[in-house]
């Protein structure tokens, strides 16, 4: 079995179980414990699970995004408005999928002569609705597989179309953000996406409300490093982690 067949496998358990053996895992995986133990590892670098005494856990999974949907709105709007006011018209960004970039996408509408290329559906509606002068933009709507927690796709498909394209930007909201492991979110697909925009974009602005920092998810995928920008509201000052990530970032801005 190869590698990522066993990952896919580990994870398959761990939705179902909640909590998995060793000993099952070479059973279910017909492997050594010293594979299963190096796949764990990998695993939980990843932030997938957890690994205990004797096996592994499956990590705390992340609120539906009915509830996401109705949390932090205002912080989430300006936010938005604030990156739009770094924007210029001519611009091609990429948009991934989430809350806050459905709420950013209403606030870009409004700037037009864009290029917004996206995974997300709500993402792409908003850039088209007509009363916010979503006409004047050009939006382009990746492929791929529709994705099991948001109305966005995913897989393969979706980053390999990614890879067609160079943008100026990749506007990015996580589910997480600390000074280790710098941006991050719940699910391995929506993660891979998120990577490919940002590492064929010239420059990658953070969309975070203050909810988001100091916050570890399962999968990281974009450092302290390669971010240029960490856009958060005014209450994240409030937090002691921000001055920690604040010293790997390029910028943060307060709005």
């Amino acid at each position: 079995m190869w590698q990522e067949e066993r990952y896919q496998r580990i994870r398959a358990l761990l939705s179902t179980l909640q909590r998995v053996t060793t000993d099952r895992l070479m059973m279910e995986l017909d492997v050594s414990r010293e594979t299963v133990r190096r796949d764990l590892a990998a695993l939980e670098e990843l932030g997938e699970l957890k690994r205990i005494h004797g096996g592994a856990i499956r990590m705390e999974n992340e609120a539906p995004i009915a509830e996401r949907v109705h949390s932090n709105v205002k912080f989430k709007r300006d936010i938005a408005r604030a990156t739009v006011g770094l924007l210029t018209r001519g611009q091609t960004v990429f948009v991934d999928a989430g809350t806050t970039t459905a709420i950013l996408a209403e606030e870009l509408a409004k700037l037009g002569g864009l290029t917004v290329i996206t995974n997300s559906f709500d993402v792409a509606l908003n850039m088209r609705e007509p009363a916010a002068g979503g006409h004047n933009n050009e939006v382009i709507v990746l492929g791929g597989t529709l994705g099991d927690r948001a109305p966005a796709t995913v897989g393969a498909t979706t980053v390999a179309e990614i890879g067609r394209y160079r943008a100026d930007l990749a506007l990015i909201s996580p589910t997480a953000i600390d000074s280790r492991r710098g941006a991050c979110n719940y699910d391995h697909r929506e993660a891979e996406v998120a990577r490919a925009m940002v590492d064929n974009a010239e420059q990658v602005f953070i969309l975070a409300d203050h909810s988001k920092i100091g916050v570890e998810s399962r999968v990281s995928f974009c450092l302290p490093e390669r971010i240029d920008l960490l856009i958060t509201n005014r209450k994240a000052s409030e937090a002691p982690a921000l001055a920690e990530l604040s010293a790997k970032l390029a910028r943060v801005s307060l709005v």
